[in-house]
């Protein structure tokens, strides 16, 4: 496999402040990766110093292979990476429709369209001329993951994709994540919730005080590690 999304040494924060620490990470080509931990501890940032809204102190970020200076979301998507952000970010006064369109509007060609989307989340085709943010917070989700799928991604990359979720929604969105996966699309999954990334992620990094604290296969995760590291 080759290398698609990797960290080397990465210091990262807000203003002054570091909250990654010396980061080494990284996602090649077919994998489904978590990066796990409790709230506070840095794992947002890891999307945020890719995009550029934190501010990269050291190191180097790398895409497929080649070190790459802070990237907007537009460009990102342009460059076959898709962020499903925390809360969501469902655009207001858009239907569900127009939301799915804008999500094409990077114009990469590959097999997801609004067709495939509806396909996957049916209700999503139901409600398509519903205002995006009148949906549940589930619905909301599925759209969230619908748009960032119709830029056609390499890596699609969800932040806390379970926050606000009902257990029975985790396990509809646990599923539809092994089926985007399946169709060849890599996955970085940040996440506190194990229940989800089990069923999703092979490999996983658990970040703690902005440093990987621990890694490994996902099979291979401990309960004495999520004990310490991670609020089950």
């Amino acid at each position: 496999m080759s290398e698609l999304l990797a960290f080397s040494n990465v210091v990262a924060g807000y203003g002054g402040a570091r909250i990654l620490h010396d980061l080494d990470f990284r996602i090649d080509t077919g994998e489904r990766v978590a990066v796990l931990g409790r709230n506070g501890v840095g794992k947002t940032t890891i999307v945020n110093a890719f995009l550029g809204i934190a501010r990269r102190m050291q190191g180097e970020i790398r895409l497929a292979g080649k070190a790459v200076g802070d990237i907007r979301h537009f460009t990102a998507a342009r460059a076959g990476i898709s962020v499903v952000p925390q809360g969501r970010c469902i655009i207001p006064n858009l239907t569900v429709r127009e939301n799915l369109i804008l999500g094409a509007a990077v114009r990469r060609k590959g097999a997801w369209t609004i067709e495939r989307v509806f396909a996957m989340f049916p209700i999503l085709k139901e409600r398509a001329d519903t205002p995006g943010t009148a949906l549940s917070g589930g619905q909301q989700q599925m759209l969230a993951i619908g748009r960032a799928l119709m830029a056609n991604p390499h890596l699609l990359v969800l932040d806390e994709p379970s926050e606000g979720l009902a257990p029975v929604i985790v396990d509809e969105l646990a599923e539809n994540l092994r089926q985007v996966a399946a169709g060849g699309t890599s996955l970085l999954i940040i996440e506190q919730n194990y229940s989800l990334v089990r069923r999703v992620a092979e490999r996983y990094y658990v970040l703690s005080k902005g440093e990987v604290a621990e890694q490994g296969a996902m099979a291979a995760l401990t309960k004495e590690s999520l004990k310490k590291h991670i609020a089950v």
